[in-house]
């Protein structure tokens, strides 16, 4: 039985980059999934990404551009404040300024840069880098 769609997505991805693939196909497919993938797209981890039908539901196919070095959740999903942020990107970022957060916020999912600049809190759901 699946439980988290978005860590079975990243664990793909991650493994299909370490492989050297250039797609990764995704399944099952998940509104967060498909948000994440389109953040990770916006920041140039990944290529393009589309949805397509398959016999068994929705598959979502991924363009890899060999870029991550590591993708994953965060679990527990923790609960993050402005001035938290930081205590976060250290302990999952290898770097200052390397990498991605995304914050599952009020105004939907971030960046923790972008949640920073709004000055938004939310749950913490995966890293990129």
């Amino acid at each position: 039985m699946l439980n988290d769609t978005l860590a079975m997505a990243l664990a793909m991805v991650n493994n299909h980059e370490k492989l050297g693939n250039r797609e990764c196909i995704i399944t099952p497919v998940s509104k967060v999934t498909k948000k994440v993938m389109s953040i990770l797209n916006e920041q140039g981890f990944v290529g393009s990404s589309e949805e397509m039908t398959a016999a068994r539901g929705a598959v979502y196919k991924v363009n890899l551009l060999g870029k991550i070095n590591k993708c994953g959740v965060v679990k527990p999903r923790f609960s993050v404040t402005v001035s938290t942020i930081e205590k976060f990107e250290k302990r999952y970022l290898p770097a200052k300024n390397v990498g991605v957060l995304i914050v599952s916020t009020s105004q939907g999912l971030l960046t923790h840069e972008e949640a920073k600049e709004r000055k938004i809190g939310g749950r913490l759901l995966a890293y990129c880098y």
